[in-house]
C-alpha cells in the first residue's frame, strides 16, 4: 500500500493522509505508519534528502513546510529567548540586571533591551551558552528586551488539534530513526583511530536529521511541547525502542536493541554485581580511612580497561599510584543506569559520542519548554556519573568539558530547579561521589614529614587529570549549585556529605611537596606546581567561598560549628596519618593546606558575622601547636626562597612563592594562613610562639650579643635576609587586621592603596590586582558601585598622554596626596608584593611625594601607621609584644646594631623599632608603677623580670654570659662574678602544673614548651659562634645541630651596662651622625609630654622614628621619662643646645654640600639640554614648528664648498667625485597622495549595507583615467610627458640629515651582514639604521660636489629681456654639456648616482612605473623620474598643511634631501634628449607652423598644450636644464608656463559656463580690445571662447550637462577667484622648487587670500611696478613672449584640429588641480557600531565569515587577516591589499581585537588601538568587553604618521610577516 503512495506527489499524499488520520477508524494512522516504515526504513541512509522531504510534507499535512512553520509560530507562547550558541559566539553579560553570575544575552536581545549606564560587558563565549532573556530566575525583568517582556499567554490562542496531529504521529518515528542510527553506528573501543573516524562518519550522516529537529524546536512553544511529550513518554519508548512494534523490520530492530544493551554493558553500567570499583568513602572518621594502601598491582578487583589505563600512564607523574582498599561507595550512583524514555537514551548516546555539537544544540534548544527542562535536568543528573567517567577517558577532554558546562550551566543556574533535583535525585551526593571517584584515580603516597610511616595519600599533580584541568566542569557545576542558599543549607545539614567532602579536601592537603636540593641543581624542573595551585583554588577554595557566602547570618551558626568540627577532625586524622609529633621535617615545604584554610575561614566568618565565641570553636593547646607548624613553615620557606636558599630547585620554586601571594590566590592562601597563625599566637604561650618563629627562620644562633657566632643551620650570606624575614613576619602578624576586625570597605581601601602606591595602575590592572572575594555573590564585585566610589576616594585619574613619537600611554590612576600622607602602609605593600622590587618602587614614590610637598628631604624610612580596631576575641595577640623572649631579642638586636656587628641592616633596625612602637601602642591596662621602683635594685644584672615592654625599656642589663670562639675579642676580659641567668624555666613548670588539672596531656606539652623556652633562652645567653669571615665554618650537614656540639667554644662574660632606652639614644646619635644629638624635647620648652603628638612625626628617617618612640615612652610612664633625662644628662651637660661651633661646622658642611649639589644640578641640566637639542634634530619627525634642526651641511662656509661630517669615521670634508659623501635616506613607495579626495569632508567608514565608498573620486583614480584617455587619442611618447604619475606607488625620499662617506657605508653594511644578532630589519635588502641616530634607512643619496666658480653664476636678477632669456634656455636645452661630471667618464660619484637610481626604481612595483604602451621604453623612465621630483614636492606641501601661508623653512625642509635628489634625477634625465620637433619649449614660446603633411595618417598627434599638466612641464624643463641652473632662467620658465596655465584656467572655466553666459563673456571681451588687451582677462576669455567654438566643443553643454551649471553667477570677482584657485597649486609647487634650488626663504602671510599675491611676487611674476600688498589681479602676472591672441589661437587650434567627441574634449580640458589633504576614514564614535556590522560580515572574495576580519582604514576594504581562503600566489589578503592600496603600506583595524596593525613592506607592527574605554584604556582582543569609544587624539597621531611616512621611525616593535597576514 505504501509503495504507490511513495510514487505520488508529496503534497497530495500528505493532504489525503491528514484527512484520513482525522477519522476515528484509525485507517489513516495505519497507512501513515506503513508509509513511514518505508520512508524511514533502517535499510535506507538515515538522513537522505528524500526522507527528510517526506517528513516535512507529511508534518505540514498538505501545505508547504515554510507556511506550516509560520502558522505554528503564531501559537508560540514562550516568553524565553533561549537562543543557543556555540563557542566563540559574541554575547553580553549585564551585572546590573543579572541575578545569577552566569547570566548572558544574545546581541539582539541586549541591543533591544535597556542597559544604558549598566555594568555590562561583551564576551566571546568559551563553552557556548544560551540567551536568558525572559527568564526571571536568572535576570531581573527590567533587563528583558521588548520581545520577551512577559506577555500574558492568554492573548495567544490555543493550538488547534488538527494542526499538530500529523507531527504527533511522525515525530516518534523520526526520533526512533535517530536513535537506531546512533545505536547502529557505535563501536568500541573509541581509542582506536579508525573507530573514531567511523563515529565521525556516523555523526555526519545524521546531521540533516538533527537539523530537521532543530528547525522544529525553533518553531516555538507549540512544537516544543509535542517534542517534549514524545521524548519523555515511557510507553512510546517501550513500544518502539525494543523492536516489538513492527513486523518486517523485527530482526533489524532486535539486533539494534542488542547493540544498545552491549554499549550499556561496555560502559560498565548495567549490573552492579559485575564490577566493584574501589573507593575512599568511609562512613567513619578516623585514621582507618586513609591508612590501608595497596599498590596498583594488588588491585585485582579492577576491570581490564582500567588496569590498562593505569599501566599506560604510570610514567606520567613518575610516582607509583596507590589504590584505596576499603570501598563503601554507593554503587547505585556510579554503576546503574536504566533508560525509560527517548530523552534518556538520546542523552546516553550524546555522552557516548562525546557531546557532538549538533546534538548539544538540539537538546538545549528545547529548554524554553518548562516540562522538558525539568525532565532533561533529571535525566542529566541520572547520567552525571557516566558523563564524568566518559570525560576522564576522552581524548578531547577540553572540547568535551566545554560542552558539558554549556549544558549544565543552563540547568543548575536556576535555584528552584537545582533545589528540586537535589531533593529528588540526590544531586549533591552524586556530585561529591563523582568528584571523589575522579580524584581517586590519581592518588599517590604522601612523602610529607615521616616518609616511612606516612599513611596519607595525595593527588599527583603530574597526572593529566590535574594538569589538563579535566575536573573543571564538575567543580564548576558544584560551585554553581552551592551558590543557591537552599542547596548549600542541604549540604551543610548532611553530615555524611560533609564527611565525604572533608575526605575529598584532604586529598589536596600537602600535595606537590617540595624538597630542598642541597647539593646538585635539580635535573628536571617540574612545572606541575601551577596545576596544584589551580586545583586547590578551584576544587577546594571556591566551593569553600560558596559555602561561606551563606554563613553570614546568625541563624546559620550551627552549620558553621559543624563545619569547624569536621575540619578539626579531618586535621587530626591528617596529623595522625603523616605521623606528626611536634617538629616539621627539615628542608621540605608544601604550599597546599586546604584543611587549615577551611578551618581558618570558617573561624573568621563565625567570629565576624555570627558573633560566636572564639574559644568555643578552638581545640586544645596541643592541637593549636600542631596547627601552627605548617603555615609557619610556609612563611619561613618564603623567606628562604627569597634569600636564594632554594636556588638549586630551579625557577619553579620562585614561581610557587609568587603564586602563593598573587592576587587571585592570596585571599584563599596566604591570608587564611596568616589569620590562623594570628589565632594560634593569641592563644598560645607568647614565649613559645616567638621562640618557634625564630627557630623556624633558623636565626636563633644569630641572636647572640657576641660579635662572632657559629650558625649550624644557615650559611653566613643568608643570615641577614632570614633575620629580616623573621622580623618582618612578626610585624606583619601583629599589624594585619584583614580578618581581625576590618570591615569590607576598609579592606578594599587598604588593598587599593597598597596597589596604587607600588605604581600607577590602569583601571583593569587594578581590578585584576584587588583580591576579590571569589564568590560572585559577595558584595564587592569588581567594577561595582563600591569599587568605583572607593577608587575615586583614594586616587586621581591621569588621562592618556599622547606623544607623537613613542608608545601610547593609557589612562592611569595615581594615589591622592593625602593617601601618601595618611594611608600609605608599607606592611600591606609587603604582604601584597609578588616581586620584591615593588616594595622599593613604593618607597621611591613615597620619597618623591615627601620631597615634592616639602615634608622631608632625606631618605625616608617606611612610615609607622597606627593600627585599626582589633576584635576583642583576638586581644591575646598583643601578648606577643609583651613577652620576655621578644624583649631579649629586641635588646640583643639594638645592642648588635649599636656595636656595628656584621649582618645587621637598616631594615632590621626599622622592624625592631616598629615592634617596640607596636608594644608601646598596645600596653596592657595594668602598668605596675611600684614594681618599676624596686625592680631596678633587685635584678640589676639579670634578664628582664617583667613582661611589660614599658617596664623593660628602662631595665639596665649589666653583664651577659656568651659563648664565643676562643679567637673572639671578648675572651680576653675578666668575667665578673654575677651574670644574668635564665629564670623563666621555673615559671613555665609552675604554670604547667596549674594547667594540668584541665587536660591530661598538657603536662607533656608544657614540658615541651618549657624545654623550648629554656633551650631558646640558653642559646641566647651563651650563644656559640664563629666569625663570618672564616671560610671553613660551612656546616657539613644540613640538619639542625645542637649549639653545644662545636668544641672550640668558650664561655665568657660580656659587660653591657645598657638598657633599651640608652641603646635607642645611642642609635639616635649614630643615625644623625652627631654626638649628643638627642635632647629631650620636653626639657626645652618645659611643656608636658602629653601635649606632644608623636604621630605628627610620621614622615622621616631613623632619627625621627627613634624620637617618636622616646616621646611615646616618656608619655606612657614617669619612670621612663625620668630614665631618658638621666641618660641624656650623663651623655651631655644639662644645658639646652645652643648654636655652638660644632653646629656651625655642620652648617658649613651643609652649605658646601648644597653648593656641590647645585653645581651638579647645573651640569646635569646643561647635559640634558644638549642631549635634548640633539634628539630634536636627530629624532624630531613630527613637529614642523621645531626651531632646532640640523642643516645637511654641518658647516656652510661662504668661501668654499660645503663640508660634510661622516658619522662613521668622524672626518669632515667636501663631497668629491672620487670619494663622494651621501645622505642617509629612507626610500619608500607611497600612495598617500593618490588617496586625496575632492571633498573636504573625510569619508566615513560604512557601518551598514546602505553606505558605500566609491574610489572614483580619489586623486589616483582621476589621474589614471586621464592618462588612459590621453593615450587613446594621442601619441604615446607625448602622453608620457603630459602628466605626472606616482600618485599611487610613487617613491618618497626622506632623510634624518646625517651624512657618511659612501665607502664607509659599504663597510658598515658588511659588518651588519656578519653580525649574528637578530635584527628587526633585512640587511640583504639594503636596510640599516643610521649609525648616529638609529633612524631606519635603506639607501644613501650622493651629495653633489658644489664647485666654487659656479657660485658666481648665481647672479641676482638682471635686466635681460624675456626674449633673450627664452633664447638662452633653448640653447642650454640644445646642448648636453655643462655637466661638471662628464657622463662619458665613469667616476665613483656617477656610479653611486646610478646605484641610487636603481634603488629608487626597485622601491616601487613595476606596475607603478610602466605606463607606456611599449614596456621598458625610455619615455617611461623619463616620466618616472620627473614624477619622483613632483611627488616629493607635493608631499612636502601636504606636510606643511597644504599651503605655504606659514612660509619659512619647516623642520622637514631643514632636513630635506630634495636638492640632492634633484641632482640625481637631473643627471639621469639629461640622458634623454627631447627631440627638438616635440620640444614643448618651442610651442610655448613662439608661433610655429603646423606641418600637416609631415604626420602620416596612422600616427596619432601630439597632446595639445592645453591638455598638458603644467607642473609636470615645469619639472621636465627644470630637470633637463644643465645644473647648476640660473635663477633668471628658472623665473623665465615659470613665466612662460604661467601663460599656459592661465589660458588653461580660462578654457576650463569656459566649459563650466552655460550657453548664455558664454555668449555674454564672448561679446563683453570683444568690446574691450585695447593696447593692454594682452593682460585683460575678459579679452582673453572672449578670444578663447570664440577659438574653441570653432571645434564644436560646447555642443554637448546644453543637452546633457545641466549638472555642471553651478548656482554661481559668474561675476568678474568670482571669475578672478576661480582663476587664482586654479593657479595656486602650480605656484606652490614652483615656489617650493625655487626654495630648494636656490635656498630662498619662503615668505609668509596671515590670510589664505593673500597667498596668491605673495607667491606670485616670490616667483618674480609680478611686474616691479606692483607691490605684493596691492590688490593683485591674476592677469597682471602675465608676460607674453609673442602676441598673446596669436599664441592662444595656436594652442586652441591644437585642440580643435583633433577629431574628438565634444564630451571627451571637455573632460580633457577641465583640469581641476584642487585636492583636499589626504586623511584616513572617519570612524564612528562607538566601537560597537563597527563590531556589530563587521564581525559576522562575509568576505566579498570567498563569501565566508572570516575568522579574523580586518578593515583597511585608508579605503574601507574588508579583508580576511591570515585567511588561507583569499590567498593569491602565497600572499595573504592583507599583505596583498597593502601593496595594491598603499604600495606596501597598509593600516588595518582588526575587528575582533580592536587593535590597528601597520604593514610596511615585508614587516609589520601592532600599532595600538584608537578606541579606549571610559578609563582611557585599550582593550586588546576585547577581553574585557567594555564599551570602547574613539580617541580622536590617537587617531590623529595615526593619520599624522601615515601622511608623514614616519611609521618606520616611531614604532619600534617590527617583525617579518612572511606574507602571512
Amino acid at each position: 500500500m505504501a509503495l504507490p503512495l511513495l510514487r505520488r506527489d508529496k503534497r497530495t499524499v500528505a493532504a489525503s493522509l491528514k484527512a484520513e488520520c482525522s477519522r476515528p477508524d484509525g485507517r489513516g494512522v495505519q497507512l501513515l505508519s506503513e508509509l513511514l516504515d518505508n520512508v524511514l526504513s533502517p535499510k535506507r541512509p538515515a538522513a537522505e534528502a528524500e526522507a527528510i522531504e517526506w517528513c516535512k510534507w507529511l508534518m505540514a499535512g498538505g501545505e508547504s513546510f515554510d507556511d506550516f512553520c509560520k502558522t505554528v509560530r503564531a501559537y508560540d507562547d514562550a516568553t524565553l529567548c533561549g537562543l543557543v550558541w556555540t563557542a566563540n559566539f559574541v554575547a553580553y553579560r549585564c551585572r546590573t540586571c543579572g541575578i545569577s553570575p552566569c547570566m548572558s544575552l544574545c546581541a539582539e536581545c541586549f541591543n533591544a533591551g535597556e542597559h544604558t549606564g549598566h555594568d555590562f560587558n561583551m564576551f566571546r563565549s568559551q563553552a557556548g551558552g544560551a540567551c536568558d532573556c525572559g527568564d526571571s530566575s536568572v535576570m531581573r525583568d527590567s533587563g528583558f528586551c521588548k520581545r520577551h517582556r512577559s506577555t500574558s499567554s492568554s492573548r495567544i490562542p490555543s493550538v488547534p488539534n488538527e494542526l499538530m496531529m500529523m507531527s504527533e504521529h511522525i515525530l516518534p518515528r523520526v526520533i526512533l530513526r535517530l536513535v537506531q542510527h546512533l545505536r547502529d553506528g557505535y563501536s568500541e573501543p573509541v581509542s582506536d583511530p579508525s573507530t573514531e573516524r567511523d563515529l565521525q562518519k556516523t555523526l555526519q550522516q545524521m546531521e540533516p536529521l538533527i537539523s530537521l529537529l532543530e528547525d522544529l524546536t525553533k518553531m516555538g512553544g507549540a512544537m516544543r511541547s509535542i517534542l517534549t511529550r514524545v521524548l519523555g513518554n515511557h510507553q512510546i519508548y517501550k513500544d518502539l525502542s525494543t523492536g516489538d512494534f513492527c513486523n518486517g523490520e523485527k530482526t533489524f530492530a532486535k539486533k539494534n536493541y542488542d547493540k544498545y544493551l552491549a554499549a550499556l554493558k561496555g560502559s560498565g553500567l548495567v549490573s552492579s554485581e559485575e564490577r566493584s570499583v574501589t573507593s575512599v568513602l568511609d562512613q567513619m572518621a578516623g585514621a582507618s580511612n586513609v591508612t590501608i594502601l595497596g599498590a596498583t598491582t594488588g588491585a585485582g578487583q579492577m576491570d581490564s580497561s582500567d588496569e590498562e589505563e593505569q599501566d599506560g600512564s604510570q610514567g606520567v607523574g613518575k610516582r607509583k599510584r596507590v589504590k584505596l582498599c576499603n570501598s563503601t561507595k554507593d554503587p547505585s550512583i556510579m554503576d546503574i543506569l536504566k533508560h525509560k524514555c527517548f530523552l534518556e537514551e538520546i542523552l546516553f548516546w550524546t555522552v557516548k559520542y562525546e557531546f557532538p555539537q549538533k546534538m548539544v544544540t538540539f537538546l538545549l534548544n528545547m529548554l524554553p519548554d518548562q516540562d522538558y527542562k525539568i525532565a532533561f535536568t533529571k535525566t542529566f543528573v541520572q547520567h552525571y556519573a557516566f558523563i564524568m567517567k566518559t570525560l576522564i577517558k576522552s581524548h578531547e577532554s577540553d572540547t568535551m568539558s566545554n560542552r558539558i558546562v554549556h549544558i549544565s550551566v543552563q540547568l543548575f543556574s536556576n535555584e528552584e530547579l537545582a533545589r528540586q533535583v537535589t531533593e529528588e535525585c540526590q544531586l549533591l551526593e552524586i556530585m561529591v561521589t563523582v568528584l571523589l571517584y575522579m580524584m581517586e584515580s590519581c592518588l599517590v603516597k604522601s612523602e610529607l614529614q615521616d616518609e616511612e610511616n606516612n599513611f596519607h595519600v595525595v593527588v599527583n599533580c603530574g597526572e593529566p587529570l590535574l594538569k589538563n584541568n579535566t575536573y573543571w566542569p564538575l567543580v564548576s557545576d558544584f560551585i554553581n549549585i552551592l551558590s543557591h542558599q537552599s542547596v548549600a543549607k542541604r549540604f551543610l545539614e548532611d553530615q555524611g556529605l560533609l564527611q565525604m567532602w572533608m575526605n575529598f579536601v584532604s586529598f589536596f592537603q600537602g600535595m606537590n611537596l617540595n624538597k630542598r636540593e642541597l647539593n646538585e641543581h635539580v635535573e628536571f624542573e617540574s612545572q606541575t606546581y601551577y596545576a596544584a595551585f589551580a586545583a586547590e583554588l578551584e576544587a577546594c577554595a571556591q566551593p569553600m567561598w560558596g559555602l561561606l557566602t551563606h554563613c553570614k547570618v546568625k541563624e546559620m551558626e550551627e552549620y558553621t560549628r559543624t563545619v569547624v568540627r569536621y575540619c578539626l577532625d579531618a586535621l587530626q586524622d591528617w596529623f595522625d596519618a603523616i605521623n606528626f609529633v611536634d617538629e616539621p621535617a627539615p628542608n621540605q615545604v608544601t604550599f597546599h593546606l586546604p584543611l587549615h584554610r577551611y578551618y581558618a575561614m570558617f573561624l573568621s566568618k563565625a567570629v565576624r558575622c555570627q558573633q560566636l565565641d572564639l574559644d568555643s570553636l578552638l581545640p586544645d593547646q596541643e592541637m593549636l601547636m600542631k596547627m601552627m607548624v605548617h603555615p609557619l613553615q610556609i612563611q619561613a620557606s618564603l623567606s628562604e626562597i627569597h634569600s636564594n636558599m632554594w636556588v638549586r630547585n630551579g625557577l619553579q620554586i620562585k614561581g610557587q612563592a609568587m603564586t602563593y601571594v598573587q592576587s587571585h590566590f592570596c585571599n584563599s592562601m596566604i591570608d587564611p594562613d596568616i589569620f590562623l597563625l594570628q589565632v594560634c599566637a593569641s592563644r598560645l604561650d607568647p614565649d613559645y610562639f616567638v621562640s618557634s618563629v625564630f627557630e623556624r627562620f633558623k636565626v636563633v644562633d644569630l641572636l647572640t650579643m657576641a660579635s662572632q657566632h657559629q650558625n649550624g643551620a644557615l650559611d653566613p650570606e643568608h643570615e641577614r635576609s632570614m633575620l629580616e624575614g623573621a622580623l618582618t613576619f612578626l610585624v606583619l602578624l601583629l599589624s594585619l587586621r584583614i580578618h581581625l576586625g576590618m570591615t569590607d570597605d576598609e579592606i578594599l581601601r587598604a588593598e587599593m592603596v597598597a596597589q596604587l602606591c607600588m605604581s600607577d595602575r590602569t583601571h583593569s590592572t587594578l581590578l585584576d590586582l584587588i583580591p576579590e572575594n571569589p564568590n560572585p555573590k559577595s558584595g564587592i564585585i569588581p567594577g561595582s558601585y563600591y569599587f568605583e566610589n572607593m577608587l575615586s576616594a583614594v586616587a586621581d585619574f591621569k588621562a592618556p598622554v599622547f606623544e607623537p613619537g613613542g608608545s601610547m600611554q593609557q589612562g592611569m590612576y595615581t594615589p591622592k596626596a593625602d593617601v601618601w600622607d595618611l594611608e600609605f602602609d608599607p606592611i600591606m605593600v609587603i604582604l601584597r608584593t609578588v616581586y620584591r622590587r615593588d616594595v622599593q618602587s613604593a618607597m621611591d614614590r613615597y620619597m618623591g611625594f615627601l620631597k615634592q610637598t616639602g615634608k622631608f628631604d632625606g631618605n625616608p624610612w617606611p612610615p609607622y601607621r597606627e593600627r585599626a580596631f582589633l576584635n576583642p576575641s583576638y586581644k591575646g595577640l598583643m601578648r606577643i609584644l609583651h613577652c620576655k623572649t621578644l624583649h631579649i631579642v629586641l635588646f640583643t638586636l639594638l645592642y648588635k646594631i649599636s656595636m656595628d656587628h656584621q649582618n645587621m641592616s637598616e631594615h632590621i633596625l626599622c622592624m625592631v623599632l616598629n615592634l617596640i612602637e607596636l608594644g608601646l601602642d598596645n600596653l596592657p591596662e595594668e602598668t605596675i608603677e611600684e614594681e618599676e621602683m624596686f625592680g631596678e635594685e633587685r635584678c640589676s644584672d639579670s634578664w628582664f623580670h617583667a613582661t611589660n615592654i614599658g617596664t623593660n625599656l628602662h631595665h639596665v642589663i649589666n653583664h651577659v654570659r656568651v659563648r664565643v670562639p676562643e679567637t673572639a675579642p671578648e675572651v680576653t676580659r675578666e668575667p665578673p662574678a654575677s651574670t644574668s641567668s635564665d629564670t623563666t624555666g621555673a615559671q613555665g613548670s609552675r604554670r604547667a602544673t596549674a594547667l594540668n588539672r584541665e587536660s591530661s596531656n598538657t603536662a607533656q606539652v608544657f614540658s615541651l614548651v618549657a624545654e623550648r623556652r629554656r633551650k631558646f633562652q640558653e642559646i641566647i645567653n651563651r650563644n656559640n659562634s664563629s666569625t663570618i669571615h672564616t671560610a671553613d665554618v660551612r656546616p657539613k650537614t644540613s640538619k639542625w645541630t645542637a649549639p653545644n656540639s662545636t668544641p672550640q667554644l668558650t664561655t665568657t662574660i660580656l659587660e653591657v651596662r645598657e638598657s633599651m632606652l640608652s641603646l635607642l639614644i645611642k642609635l639616635h646619635h649614630k643615625l644623625s651622625g652627631k654626638q649628643n644629638s638627642y635632647y629631650p624635647c620636653w626639657l626645652e620648652d618645659s611643656e608636658s609630654t602629653s601635649r606632644l603628638d608623636p604621630m605628627q612625626q610620621i614622615h622621616g628617617d631613623g632619627t625621627t622614628a627613634v624620637e617618636r618612640i622616646l616621646i611615646k615612652t616618656a608619655a606612657r610612664s614617669r619612670q621612663n621619662k625620668f630614665s631618658i633625662e638621666e641618660i641624656c644628662r650623663k651623655v651631655a651637660p644639662p644645658t639646652p643646645p645652643k648654636k655652638n661651633i660644632s653646629d656651625k661646622k655642620a652648617l658649613d658642611k651643609e652649605e658646601r654640600r648644597q653648593k656641590a649639589r647645585e653645581r651638579q644640578q647645573k651640569l646635569l641640566a646643561e647635559f640634558a639640554s644638549r642631549q635634548k637639542s640633539f634628539m630634536e634634530t636627530a629624532m624630531d619627525l613630527e613637529s614642523p614648528d621645531s626651531d632646532v634642526a640640523m642643516d645637511i651641511g654641518s658647516s656652510e662656509r661662504q668661501d668654499s664648498e660645503t663640508v660634510y661630517d661622516c658619522v662613521i669615521c668622524g672626518q669632515s670634508g667636501p663631497s668629491t667625485e672620487e670619494r663622494p659623501t651621501g645622505l642617509v635616506v629612507l626610500l619608500q613607495a607611497s600612495s598617500v597622495l593618490g588617496h586625496r579626495r575632492r571633498s573636504t569632508e573625510p569619508k566615513k567608514l560604512p557601518t551598514s549595507d546602505e553606505e558605500q565608498i566609491y574610489p572614483e573620486d580619489t586623486c589616483g583614480t582621476a589621474y589614471d583615467v586621464r592618462i588612459t584617455d590621453l593615450q587613446r587619442h594621442f601619441k604615446d611618447s607625448s602622453c608620457l610627458q603630459s602628466i605626472s604619475i606616482g600618485w599611487e606607488g610613487g617613491v618618497y625620499v626622506q632623510t634624518c640629515g646625517h651624512t657618511l662617506h659612501i665607502d664607509c657605508h659599504k663597510s658598515y653594511m658588511e659588518s651588519l651582514r656578519n653580525d649574528q644578532v637578530l635584527q628587526s630589519f633585512s640587511v640583504d635588502k639594503g636596510e640599516f639604521t643610521c649609525p648616529l641616530c638609529r633612524q631606519f634607512a635603506n639607501s644613501v643619496l650622493p651629495c653633489y660636489p658644489e664647485k666654487n666658480e659656479e657660485k658666481s653664476l648665481w647672479l641676482p636678477y638682471n635686466n635681460k629681456t624675456m626674449q633673450v632669456l627664452i633664447r638662452e634656455v633653448e640653447e642650454q636645452q640644445e646642448q648636453l654639456g655643462m655637466f661638471p661630471v662628464s657622463i662619458s667618464s665613469v667616476t665613483n660619484l656617477s656610479k653611486e648616482m646610478e646605484s641610487v637610481m636603481k634603488d629608487i626604481r626597485s622601491t616601487t612595483q613595476k606596475k607603478y612605473i610602466d605606463y607606456g604602451k611599449i614596456p621598458g621604453s625610455p619615455d617611461n623612465d623619463f616620466l618616472f623620474m620627473y614624477s619622483v621630483a613632483r611627488l616629493n614636492l607635493e608631499l612636502e606641501l601636504v606636510h606643511r598643511g597644504g599651503n605655504l601661508c606659514l612660509g619659512g623653512a619647516s623642520a622637514t625642509s631643514k632636513r630635506s634631501c630634495l636638492n640632492q635628489l634633484l641632482h640625481v634625477l637631473a643627471m639621469h634625465m639629461r640622458l634623454f634628449r627631447i627631440d627638438s620637433a616635440y620640444n614643448p619649449w618651442a610651442r610655448l614660446t613662439r608661433l610655429t607652423q603646423v606641418i600637416d603633411s609631415g604626420i602620416c595618417d596612422d600616427e596619432k598627434p601630439d597632446v595639445p598644450l592645453l591638455y598638458r599638466d603644467v607642473p609636470s612641464l615645469l619639472m621636465i624643463l627644470v630637470l633637463t636644464m644643465p645644473q647648476e641652473l640660473h635663477k633668471e632662467h628658472f623665473t623665465c620658465i615659470v613665466k612662460v608656463l604661467y601663460n599656459l596655465l592661465y589660458t588653461q584656467a580660462l578654457a576650463t572655466l569656459s566649459v563650466k559656463f552655460n550657453e548664455d553666459e558664454r555668449e555674454a563673456w564672448k561679446n563683453s571681451g570683444k568690446l574691450q580690445i585695447t593696447g593692454s588687451s594682452e593682460k585683460s582677462c575678459e579679452v582673453l576669455l572672449s578670444h578663447i571662447i570664440s577659438e574653441l567654438s570653432k571645434g564644436k566643443i560646447y555642443c554637448a553643454n546644453n543637452t546633457d550637462q545641466p549638472s555642471m551649471i553651478t548656482t554661481t553667477i559668474w561675476s568678474p570677482q568670482t571669475l578672478e577667484y576661480s582663476i587664482q584657485q586654479f593657479c595656486l597649486p602650480f605656484f606652490r609647487t614652483a615656489s617650493l622648487l625655487q626654495h630648494h634650488l636656490f635656498s630662498d626663504d619662503l615668505p609668509s602671510c596671515q590670510q589664505t587670500e593673500e597667498e596668491f599675491g605673495m607667491l606670485a611676487s616670490f616667483l618674480g611674476l609680478l611686474p616691479s611696478s606692483l607691490h605684493s600688498n596691492d590688490e593683485i589681479n591674476s592677469s597682471s602676472c602675465l608676460e607674453w613672449p609673442v602676441a598673446a591672441l596669436d599664441i592662444v589661437s595656436q594652442w586652441c587650434s591644437e585642440v580643435t584640429s583633433v577629431e574628438l567627441h565634444s564630451e571627451q574634449v571637455m573632460n580633457l580640458l577641465v583640469q581641476d588641480p584642487q585636492w583636499s589633504l589626504p586623511c584616513l576614514l572617519q570612524l564612528p564614535e562607538n566601537y560597537n557600531t563597527i563590531f556589530q556590522y563587521y564581525h559576522r560580515k562575509a568576505c566579498t572574495h570567498c563569501s565566508k565569515v572570516p575568522k579574523d576580519p580586518a578593515l583597511c582604514l585608508v579605503c574601507g576594504t574588508f579583508v580576511c587577516l591570515k585567511g588561507q581562503c583569499c590567498k593569491q600566489q602565497s600572499y595573504c589578503e592583507c599583505v596583498l591589499h597593502s601593496q595594491n592600496c598603499g604600495a606596501g603600506t597598509g593600516i588595518f583595524l582588526l575587528i575582533n581585537a580592536s587593535v590597528i596593525i601597520v604593514i610596511r613592506g615585508h614587516r609589520f607592527c601592532v600599532w595600538g588601538s584608537a578606541y579606549l574605554d571610559t578609563h582611557g584604556e585599550e582593550d586588546r582582543d576585547l577581553r574585557r568587553g567594555k564599551p570602547l569609544y574613539l580617541c580622536s587624539e590617537r587617531y590623529k597621531v595615526l593619520e599624522q604618521q601615515w601622511v608623514t611616512h614616519t611609521f618606520d621611525h616611531i614604532n619600534k616593535r617590527w617583525g617579518p610577516h612572511y606574507n602571512g597576514l
